[in-house]
């Protein structure tokens, strides 16, 4: 299976070195929403899908004043998971899976640029999504965005052991090469998506963390602010914690078989990126 990294939302919040430990602390920080295209011998594969059209020609509407303010997005139409995917010579169309880490706003924009694929998502995250009982879901999820009805497909919490994870599950219609790997915490349903590139793993960790840092296999760190800002944002703090403690020693004891990646580090976009050399915006 071949796959594309795809930025399909730059964010400039302030915070300078809080965020991103460069130096300088008057300046926005830059942070990408990552995603995936995996072509498989039938069809395309979207991991995440950004911002979407509709966050570049409705923004306020579809991402959200508040959300938009936070994080200082700027969506483009380049950066669309549509426009890329076009950029590499395929037809959107072709897209008849998406896989999601959760349903935040910035992961979750585009699947109505996708209407007939089928989304897959643990069955957690779609009912928080569909039923926010918190404030803090009331304001993640964007109800807009699921207006058209997606094709769901979901998943429980059964499944197989992979890496030292529990619960770990292949997709519905897909290759066994894709799995679902819960790492709840940041939201309730959130998961990771590992993929069998067949050079090794890739495991898109979503939102378990934010700052590449975290999962340095000689001591792990974080900027004070990216720390501040990934508790405000997460709904178990205990059990996301838990989960970067696995995924650091994944990251620590198998690098030579997974590569670990989160959904907003810019620094772990570029080096991906780089190894596969695309020649499309993002």
């Amino acid at each position: 299976m071949k796959v594309h990294h795809l930025n399909c939302g730059t964010m400039r919040p302030f915070g300078g070195k809080a965020l991103d430990g460069r130096p300088g602390m008057l300046r926005r920080s830059t942070i990408v929403a990552h995603c995936l295209l995996v072509e498989t011998d039938s069809s395309l594969v979207l991991v995440d899908t950004g911002f979407g059209t509709r966050g570049v020609t409705e923004s306020r509407s579809w991402l959200g004043g508040p959300f938009m303010a936070m994080v200082g997005a700027k969506p483009t139409m380049e950066e669309t998971a549509v426009a890329q995917i076009r950029a590499l010579g395929h037809d959107p169309a072709d897209v008849r899976h998406i896989v999601m880490t959760h349903l935040d706003v910035d992961h979750a924009g585009g699947l109505a640029d996708f209407p007939d694929a089928t989304v897959h998502v643990r069955t957690t995250e779609r009912r928080a999504a569909d039923h926010p009982k918190s404030f803090p879901e009331k304001t993640r999820y964007r109800a807009e965005q699921f207006a058209h009805s997606p094709l769901w497909s979901t998943y429980d919490e059964a499944g197989e052991k992979w890496f030292g994870f529990d619960a770990v599950q292949p997709l519905r219609g897909l290759p066994p090469e894709i799995l679902l790997v819960p790492l709840p915490g940041h939201t309730h349903g959130h998961s990771g998506v590992a993929v069998d590139t067949g050079d090794g793993w890739l495991l898109h960790a979503g939102d378990a963390y934010f700052f590449h840092g975290e999962v340095a296999p000689v001591n792990p760190h974080c900027p004070p602010g990216m720390r501040v800002f990934e508790a405000i944002n997460q709904m178990d703090g205990a059990t996301r914690r838990a989960n970067l403690a696995r995924l650091q020693t994944l990251a620590r004891e198998h690098q030579d078989e997974v590569s670990v990646f989160s959904a907003h580090s810019p620094v772990e976009f570029q080096a991906l990126r780089r190894n596969t050399a695309q020649p499309f915006p993002g």
